[in-house]
């Protein structure tokens, strides 16, 4: 994989070079074709500037103009059955690219009458970005490059919480309309992406580089040609494809963290590849390490074990250094190359990008049930990213070669004091925790039109591969008697007699999954009902096949050491030479394990699917895209332990869904609609794996009895467009749910909980969201109120489930909030040189674990989040700095165990979880354009 992913690095890195010589010589006007009404793209237009050459629209509906000399043009455009549109003003400047977006309105006689429209190119450009908003089939949200530009987001998941009725946790988990993680899934350019987790359901969104996106939508509601397994919503990102033109781009930034930044750092050993997000295998397992059976029935000879124990890292050395501002920095590059004169195209875009922090946090609450423990975090995190996309346009016909790697390096080093009640015990812990994840993904897909009514096929193939490493995570624990607290001469005591046990072990954990899939897809556009309709059609299928290994090892005072004092005396030892080679090459440890065969899982998943669709027109006003889609599932899961019987799940589902639009006005829709869709567990939520959480103080596992959920939707909308990049829009949304998969925590073993899933037999969710985004030109004409921009969105919600463990009471589901508060104002002058931004995120409190036997449900706590970015372009608009603000206001993260049962924190009543701060991140970054 690292060969197949550095072979992509490295290739179009060459290829940039040689298509340095594609620059263009001529100015050129070009765009996108579409149906007024319906949005579909219109191939085979022709595209004429007046009175001189003319080209078609290819399979996407796009053109190609080529223009000779600088000066101001009309366009024509003509296509069967359509009413003639010539556009004036279009202006031309030598060597750049004029965007011209064009929307065509069918003729009411459906046949050429000689009429034509004359529109202007400022009106023609508003007109086709105002159509692309309100055209979509179904209810979607979403946000563009250009406004992803506009944010201080790094990566994906922060962009996401912009979006309406969207929240983020763990900063890289998407939560939308209240339903977590596990109910939203994700595409990457429309290929379904894996869950990055090993003991969840979810993908972690901060693993795709904002900068490298085109665009992100979410489809709040079903269409049959969507995937069914979601019920929040279904997250399409689409990456960058054809550039207008030829360009290089460098930008590079650094981050001051205010709790860190210049601070005091402390880590375990570095490797200078770290910095580059590998580990150079220091940190692994040699290739002849015993087998876990050997080390289990101590068949292991002295020798061996010695030889075993010193192919450990042996440096336990905690480092001190100050820590260095966040580093940013990517270069992008866009060649196109127009091929003949017929309008064929090739393009490519290539970026690398590199981004390395560190942060702090030094003072993390962690209380729960007999602990009371106070954490200082240090993570060093290292992200490399590369995407390389190529397309070629020709006639009808598009094929397009997408692919991205992404890996995230985070190393993690925690130091924890505190008291355990239950034992009586003053801790000190120590755990260093690297984890690595990977993401790379190719995508190859081909459109293609044909016969006299541009019929489509459009196909897909993809791969994907998911990595998940967490190489020698070590967990250290000493202890000292309560009593003796306050007697300097007691030493702590690490734990290392008597037996291993999770908490205290090295752990070695190894997941890999792989995603094939495919799909076609067939467009027939065809008259019904006197009106233009188009018919869908598809199949597709998805494989994955994942292998989880784990490992938990340790080392332990041999049974040969007799002496009471010499063992003490080895675990009073500082942390540093605890586990010192003159112990090990004395004999005085033994390696032990715990036996993992019941841990380590491999399982593969088969989705077949099927759908058609019908896109209606009744009439001028009314719309009706509705079908059916058909998927069959298939699953196994097999743990290595043959005492664990094999799981399997075999479904085949039905999910119906209409979606329905009247056209009120030109600028004003309103909207119905209904599906179905269902959520399967996932392969982690029914693995019996049993994971040891140092930070949720918890074990996780899986369960294997899980039944998939199916869930009825149900939605209404009215939104109103009163110009291009301007909308108001009011929803409501109710969901069933039959069936439902909740996490809780299993308590009864208090000391050590247990959190798991389970299949609830019904709940409900329901709510309403608002969105406005609105210049202020409204109040007045002044210049600076049409510069500015307000815009907000809200998101009530209600959520509904009978408490499993107390029948006849009733819950929200976990992971949904009462209200999500997403708000900002955009201002720009100087002809748009100088931009400042200010926005503003809130959601409600919400449940990050639900109730068990010994103790209520666990909150997570509302907190504002206020960001700020200023940006000035200078250079004639080829360079931008911008001065961003992260979480200024630096509101505690908290949660907490509401034992009053009424979502909210109270210091009388409730008890504190977890309580920590990230401090405020201040960026300064600048961007420079070579073409």
């Amino acid at each position: 994989m690292k060969k197949l992913a550095l072979s992509l690095i490295i290739f179009p890195a060459f290829f940039a070079g040689y298509t340095t010589c594609f620059a263009q010589s001529t100015s050129v006007i070009a765009g996108k074709v579409t149906d007024e009404q319906s949005g579909e793209t219109l191939i085979g237009t022709t595209v004429a500037i007046q009175g001189d050459k003319a080209t078609a629209t290819n399979v996407e509906g796009r053109y190609v103009l080529n223009v000779a000399t600088q000066g101001k043009y009309t366009v024509v455009v003509k296509y069967l059955g359509y009413q003639t549109k010539i556009i004036n003003d279009v202006d031309v400047h030598p060597g750049t690219i004029t965007s011209l977006n064009i929307i065509l309105k069918p003729d009411a006689s459906r046949a050429l009458t000689g009429v034509s429209v004359t529109s202007s190119y400022r009106k023609e450009s508003l007109n086709s970005l105002y159509a692309a908003q309100k055209n979509n089939a179904a209810i979607t949200d979403g946000i563009s490059s250009e406004n992803i530009k506009n944010t201080p987001d790094k990566n994906t998941s922060e962009v996401l919480k912009r979006v309406s009725g969207t929240t983020i946790q763990d900063n890289k988990f998407v939560i939308i309309r209240g339903l977590s993680d596990r109910y939203n899934t994700a595409l990457l350019d429309n290929a379904p992406l894996p869950s990055t987790e090993p003991n969840r359901k979810a993908f972690s969104f901060d693993i795709v580089p904002s900068n490298l996106v085109d665009n992100i939508i979410i489809n709040k509601t079903a269409t049959p040609n969507l995937p069914g397994d979601f019920a929040g919503g279904a997250v399409q990102i689409n990456t960058r494809d054809i550039p207008d033109n030829n360009f290089t781009t460098l930008s590079l930034g650094y981050i001051y963290n205010t709790q860190t930044t210049f601070k005091n750092f402390r880590s375990g050993y570095r490797n200078t590849s770290d910095y580059f997000a590998f580990d150079n295998g220091s940190r692994k397992l040699p290739d002849n390490f015993p087998t876990t059976n050997q080390v289990v029935s101590s068949s292991l000879t002295p020798q061996q074990n010695i030889a075993a124990l010193n192919s450990f890292n042996p440096d336990y050395n905690i480092y001190h250094s100050n820590a260095i501002p966040g580093q940013n920095y990517q270069l992008s590059l866009g060649r196109v190359k127009d091929i003949g004169s017929n309008g064929n195209r090739f393009g490519a875009i290539i970026a690398l990008t590199y981004r390395n922090w560190q942060q702090t946090n030094p003072e993390v609450e962690r209380n729960f049930y007999t602990f009371n423990y106070s954490d200082a975090q240090y993570k060093f995190s290292t992200n490399i990213g590369a995407l390389a996309n190529f397309a070629y346009t020709f006639g009808k016909n598009k094929i397009t070669f997408k692919n991205i790697y992404n890996r995230v390096f985070d190393d993690q080093f925690l130091y924890r004091t505190g008291e355990n009640t239950a034992i009586s015990s003053d801790i000190q812990f120590y755990a260093f925790d690297l984890i690595q994840k990977a993401l790379f993904k190719s995508t190859i897909d081909g459109e293609h039109a044909f016969g006299s009514k541009n019929s489509k096929i459009k196909w897909t193939a993809g791969y994907s591969n998911i990595i998940n490493d967490q190489p020698d995570q070590r967990k250290t624990s000493y202890s000292r008697n309560i009593n003796d607290r306050n007697d300097p001469s007691v030493p702590y005591t690490a734990n290392v007699q008597g037996t291993i046990g999770k908490e205290n072990t090295r752990l070695f954990s190894y997941l890999s999954e792989n995603i094939y899939s495919a799909d076609v897809n067939y467009t027939l556009p065809l008259t019904m009902f006197k009106q233009v309709a188009t018919f869908k059609t598809g199949l597709g299928s998805q494989y994955r096949k994942r292998n989880f290994d784990v490992r938990f090892l340790g080392m332990l005072i041999s049974d040969r050491v007799l002496d009471g004092d010499e063992r003490n005396a080895i675990a009073q030892r500082p942390l540093s030479t605890l586990f010192g080679t003159d112990l090990i090459n004395a004999g005085k440890y033994d390696l032990k394990e715990i036996n993992g065969d019941a841990d380590s899982y491999y399982a593969n998943a088969f989705v077949n699917s099927g759908y058609v669709m019908l896109d209606n027109k009744f009439g001028e006003k009314f719309r009706l895209v509705w079908g059916a889609r058909v998927e069959q599932f298939d699953l196994n899961l097999t743990a290595n332990s043959t005492s664990i019987p094999k799981t399997t799940l075999n479904n085949v589902d039905v999910l119906p869904s209409a979606n329905f639009t009247y056209s009120i006005t030109p600028k004003a829709n309103f909207r119905l609609s209904y599906y179905r869709t269902l959520a399967r567990p996932e392969f982690r939520e029914l693995a019996r794996t049993s994971y040891y959480d140092y930070e949720l103080l918890a074990l996780q596992t899986g369960n294997p009895n899980l039944k998939r959920a199916l869930i009825d939707n149900a939605d209404i909308r009215y939104e109103f467009y009163p110009s291009a990049g301007q909308i108001m829009s009011i929803s409501g949304f109710y969901k069933k749910f039959t069936d439902a998969i909740e996490s809780n925590i299993n308590d009864v073993n208090a000391s050590t909980p247990e959190i798991s899933y389970l299949n609830v037999k019904k709940a409900t969710t329901y709510g309403a969201e608002f969105e406005l985004r609105k210049t202020l030109d409204f109040i007045g004409n002044q210049k600076a109120l049409k510069n500015t921009t307000l815009y907000t969105n809200l998101a009530l919600i209600k959520s509904e489930v009978e408490d499993p463990l107390l029948i006849g009471t009733k819950r929200p589901m976990v992971g949904q909030s009462p209200y999500v508060v997403n708000a900002g104002i955009l201002h720009t002058e100087f002809e748009q040189k100088l931009s400042f931004n200010l926005l503003f995120n809130r959601m409600g409190a919400r449940i990050f674990k639900s109730r068990g036997t010994n103790f209520p449900n666990i909150y997570e706590s509302p907190r504002n989040v206020l960001d700020f970015q200023l940006g000035y372009k200078t250079f004639k608009n080829r360079g931008e700095f911008k001065l961003n603000a992260a979480d200024l206001l630096n509101n505690n993260y908290l949660f907490f165990l509401d034992y009053d049962n009424n979502g909210k924190f109270s210091t009388s009543t409730d008890k504190i979880f977890s309580r920590y701060k990230q401090g405020t991140n201040v960026s300064l970054s600048f961007t420079y354009s070579f073409n």
